[in-house]
């Protein structure tokens, strides 16, 4: 099974991308993606942004995760 973790991007540099998710912020590649700007909503999985998603999309992740735990 796969997880995948809604993220928020604060900031893009070279090396990729800071996000924040559930409070924590984290380094991830963003090299799967193009056209990622400060404020866009993706989906990380193993360190890595694999999708672009909306705001609706977190809402509705955030309340699974929170069922969950």
């Amino acid at each position: 099974m796969c997880v995948g973790l809604s993220a928020k991007v604060l900031k893009l540099d070279n090396d990729g991308a800071i996000v924040e998710s559930m409070g924590a912020k984290r380094k991830i590649s963003a090299d799967l993606l193009e056209d990622l700007e400060p404020g866009d909503y993706v989906m990380v999985h193993a360190g890595a942004a694999i999708a672009k998603i909306t705001s609706d999309d977190i809402e509705e992740t955030d309340e699974l995760f929170n069922e969950l735990f």
